[in-house]
């Protein structure tokens, strides 16, 4: 007997046994990363990916709109915001068809029904100072619409949700950078 106390050792209780993990991971192999676990109902979340999709690329384009014909004496400055944020919301639709594509789905890029399942409007603003306004505005339109996705979402697709929180914290950091360039660069 040894003089050493017991350690703790946490049950793994309600956890599937080794064994059967292998024999389960050989049915539906044509599944792909969708085992029998996933509990989220895959189409309700193929739609909402799609509809992000859909957001996404609505943005990508105003920003570009916006990145390519800002004029005035701030515009080269933030015209540099707008083409990076384009480049960073071409991101986020490519970690969403990627997923959507994980799920046994399609990314939906029709161009014909883009701007009906976006949440964000396109809008060209008529001045670089409407333009902020507008991306700003479809930013906060993001944020809403990612925070409610990741609450349907939930615990039941982790994967999904993880990416919707990577996105929604680069919303959040458009829409202070806009704010602020509203606030005070180019004022009132």
């Amino acid at each position: 007997m040894s003089d050493k106390p017991a350690k703790n050792i946490p049950s793994l209780q309600g956890l599937t046994d080794t064994a059967t993990l292998r024999a389960n991971a050989r049915k539906s192999i044509e599944d792909g990363a969708i085992t029998d676990t996933y509990i989220a109902d895959r189409e309700a979340i193929i739609k909402l990916l799609n509809d992000a999709l859909a957001t996404e690329y609505v943005c990508v384009l105003r920003y570009y709109r916006h990145y390519f014909t800002a004029k005035g004496m701030l515009a080269d400055a933030v015209k540099a915001e707008f083409l990076e944020h384009a480049q960073q919301e071409q991101e986020h639709a490519s970690k969403l068809a990627e997923r959507i594509v994980q799920l046994g789905g399609e990314p939906d890029l029709n161009p014909d029904t883009l701007t009906q399942r976006s949440h964000a409007e396109y809008k060209e603003g008529t001045d670089l100072r409407d333009m902020v306004r507008e991306n700003l505005i479809a930013e906060r339109i993001a944020i809403d619409s990612y925070r409610q996705a990741i609450n349907f979402v939930g615990d039941k697709d982790t994967t999904t949700k993880r990416i919707l929180e990577h996105i929604l914290a680069q919303e959040e950091e458009h829409a202070d950078e806009f704010a602020d360039l509203l606030d005070g660069w180019i004022g009132k």
